[in-house]
């Protein structure tokens, strides 16, 4: 199973509320097998301690250090919320990455997404992409 793969990803979806768009994001790692359910839990906890928005309407959800029990294998779920969703303080979020690592693997593809992440015409490229596969592409790109 592939820590990032196309079923994994969901576009075009609209979110009320922080919260359900942190439930979503978990939703899709607990469906696909890499988290327990409980793992949702502790991302919302996450989000209570430290938000979670990184800037460039990128949140990045993810459990707590004690969280890791949680957790099956490494996975990364991808949201892209075109309208975007608020995640407090003014920060609008258009797109989440939901994390759940196992040991270490998961580091490498966090290097990845920062990279990615912090180019604003990248951002602009996954906000308005309408397949998986071109979401794949723009994080394949990147060595």
């Amino acid at each position: 199973m592939s820590i990032f793969a196309k079923e994994n990803i969901l576009l075009n979806t609209a979110v009320e509320t922080k919260e359900e768009a942190i439930r979503l994001t978990g939703s899709i790692l607990v469906e696909k097998g890499y988290v327990d359910a409980d793992y949702i839990e502790k991302m919302l906890e996450r989000e209570q301690l430290t938000s979670t928005y990184m800037g460039n309407f990128v949140a990045i959800p993810h459990g707590t250090e004690d969280s890791k029990c949680f957790v099956k294998q490494s996975g990364i779920s991808f949201v892209q919320v075109p309208e975007g969703v608020d995640f407090g303080g003014g920060n609008i979020v258009k797109l989440l990455i939901g994390i759940a690592g196992k040991d270490n693997e998961h580091l490498d593809i966090l290097s990845k997404i920062a990279i990615v992440c912090s180019e604003e015409e990248n951002i602009d490229k996954l906000v308005a992409a309408e397949s998986a596969d071109e979401i794949l592409a723009i994080f394949e790109d990147v060595n």
